[in-house]
């Protein structure tokens, strides 16, 4: 099956916003074995819309659209639809009392023009929405398969996952499982991983694997189809063990991890605390721990010190070494690190500072990051990093760089590793 995905909605076009909704379907898509060649964006205009369409029927099965499914006058998807393949649009009773009852229930008077989000097209099968009020549509006519999705992030995401996909599925696999496993690594970069692994995407037949690059992570997509999950999953799990015996030390997690969740639950699992001190990264390290459900039992708390006055002040860094060594060091950080661990009565102390660009600091280039790690009694440990990305990529990383690390030395000095 080819797709083709046509983004209704002249705020895209204007640049008011981006097509994300394009870019997760696409991955989503991908999954099922689907292909998608033309990604699509139009106006809030009908006739543009219907042309949009008729040149998509002649190069894809399936098309489906993101957008103009709301109650303003602009909203014109499914009429456009339903004009062009000459269906009636009707109210959906189970969608149109979902939305009454939205209103009522937070004592609004409801518009007239927010019935019109419960039409859908004549013979189609709804796709609910339980993230807003627009409801989804998937229609067969013909050769065709058409997809309406509302336009918002938070509604399409989940109504794809959880009522669109699964019916592409089925229409797929004609009753075989599809079933995806994602592998993420740290530290590696793509090159160097596919190279490791290039005999196995070489020969790769069922399950297939996919890598891709994103912030600084890289990610291998194992999907196997089989009679049953069961089945899919033991041809994953072979495959797994034959890449984690090749780069497996850089692996820290899988499907929707990250590394900031993948070091909270070490922490949680290990019973230790952590505190932090960030002059560049100015919180940010603190705020992806924030992130993490349950991190309240090991983030005790951290200081942000982000010049020399108040390093020595606020976290009692030393003036020699601020003098002889300056900000941007290994002395600095790893300071930086016991002082901060000290002053929270912490296991764990995090240091970090440097340059993130785009200017020197001093005799250090741009990028040049220090990252200090005090734990328990033993001296500190710090790691240079020279990153050549922007000043908010080269921060980012830095952070992304320090739960790696972390997680390293937790796991050297013999805890357990989740």
């Amino acid at each position: 099956m080819n797709a083709e995905i046509i983004a209704v909605g002249s705020e895209l076009l204007l640049g008011q916003i981006t097509n994300t909704n394009a870019q997760f379907i696409s991955s989503q898509l991908s999954e099922l074995g689907i292909n998608v060649y033309y990604h699509t964006v139009v106006g809030d205009n009908p006739q543009r819309l219907e042309e949009a369409i008729r040149i998509a029927e002649k190069r894809a099965d399936c098309i489906i659209f993101s957008g103009g499914l709301g109650p303003t006058k602009d909203d014109l998807t499914k009429e456009t639809i339903a004009r062009h393949l000459g269906v009636e649009l009707k109210f959906d009773s189970v969608a149109l009392s979902y939305i009454e009852d939205f209103f009522a229930s937070r004592g609004r008077q409801m518009t007239e023009n927010n019935r019109k989000q419960a039409l859908v097209l004549e013979g189609c099968d709804v796709l609910a929405n339980h993230h807003g009020m627009a409801p989804g549509m998937l229609l067969e006519r013909g050769k065709h398969m058409y997809i309406l999705l509302p336009g918002p992030p938070k509604e399409l995401h989940p109504m794809f996952q959880f009522e669109a996909k699964p019916r592409l599925a089925k229409k797929m696999t004609q009753g075989a499982m599809i079933v995806s496993h994602v592998l993420r690594f740290y530290g590696i970069g793509e090159a160097e991983l596919e190279v490791r692994v290039q005999h196995i995407l070489e020969a790769q037949s069922n399950p297939t694997v996919a890598p891709l690059a994103t912030d600084g992570e890289v990610t291998l997509r194992i999907t196997a189809k089989a009679d049953n999950e069961a089945e899919a999953w033991s041809l994953i799990e072979a495959k797994k063990a034959e890449i984690l015996a090749i780069v497996g030390e850089y692996c820290y997690g899988v499907d929707d991890d990250s590394l900031a969740s993948k070091a909270v639950e070490m922490l949680l699992e290990n019973g230790l605390t952590i505190a932090a001190a960030e002059s560049l990264t100015a919180g940010l390290f603190q705020s992806e721990l924030a992130e993490i459900p349950g991190v309240g039992q090991a983030l005790v708390g951290g200081l942000v010190t982000y010049n020399e006055q108040v390093k020595m002040e606020q976290l009692g860094v030393s003036a020699e070494t601020l003098a002889h060594h300056s900000v941007v060091s290994s002395e600095c950080a790893a300071e930086m690190a016991f002082k901060v661990r000290e002053k929270f009565g912490t296991d764990i102390g995090v240091g970090l500072t440097g340059a993130a660009g785009p200017e020197a600091h001093g005799n250090e280039p741009p990028g040049t990051i220090w990252i200090g790690l005090s734990i328990g009694q033993e001296p500190p440990i710090t790691y240079r990093l020279q990153l050549s990305g922007s000043r908010n990529t080269n921060r980012l990383r830095a952070v992304k760089f320090t739960f790696s690390y972390l997680m390293r030395q937790l796991v050297e000095k013999g805890y357990r590793k989740i």
